[in-house]
């Protein structure tokens, strides 16, 4: 039998452990670049995908502005300000549909400066159309029930007892 000696092999064992260690450390490194830029490309496309939808839905606004104020009297100033506003909509709606977000949001910023009430009848506008389509979003979740205060979906509705006129006389 052949005495072993402390410390013979530990070195080669060691070095093995350490570039075991040292690829499992890679290999961890590089799964988390591929999650990271996964999730990159999924955000990238999922607001690519909202950029576009925001740009449409800015745009039919803009037309919709364009038929009310072409309603109006011509030369009014209802009709100017409408038409103003509408087409800083359609040029709102050209910029996020084109550009990335940074220069979207420069390109925003000087369109305030140049035309704040535009900018800011525009915002309103804009507003109003978020609410109205967050409030479609969570209608069509809603389902088709309908609920009335006081009562139940599910429940009839309840006749209410008709009340005997006094007429003030005596019996």
């Amino acid at each position: 039998m052949k005495p072993t000696t402390p410390g013979a092999g530990t070195s080669a064992d060691q070095q093995h452990a350490a570039d075991v260690a040292s690829d499992a450390a890679a290999d961890v490194k590089q799964t988390a670049k591929d999650m990271a830029d996964s999730a990159k490309a999924e955000a990238a496309a999922r607001a690519g995908a909202a950029r576009d939808s925001m740009a449409e839905e800015v745009s039919d606004f803009a037309s919709a502005l364009r038929t009310a104020a072409g309603e109006l009297r011509s030369g009014s100033p209802q009709e100017r300000t409408l038409g103003q506003i509408a087409e800083g909509l359609a040029d709102a709606s050209d910029t996020i549909r084109n550009k990335d977000l940074g220069e979207a949001a420069r390109d925003i910023s000087d369109f305030a400066r140049r035309n704040p009430l535009a900018f800011l009848g525009g915002a309103a506008l804009v507003g109003f159309a978020a609410t109205r389509f967050a409030k479609a979003s969570t209608d069509g979740h809603a389902g088709s029930t309908t609920h009335t205060r006081g009562h139940s979906p599910s429940a009839p509705a309840q006749p209410v007892p008709a009340t005997p006129k006094s007429t003030g006389g005596t019996a």
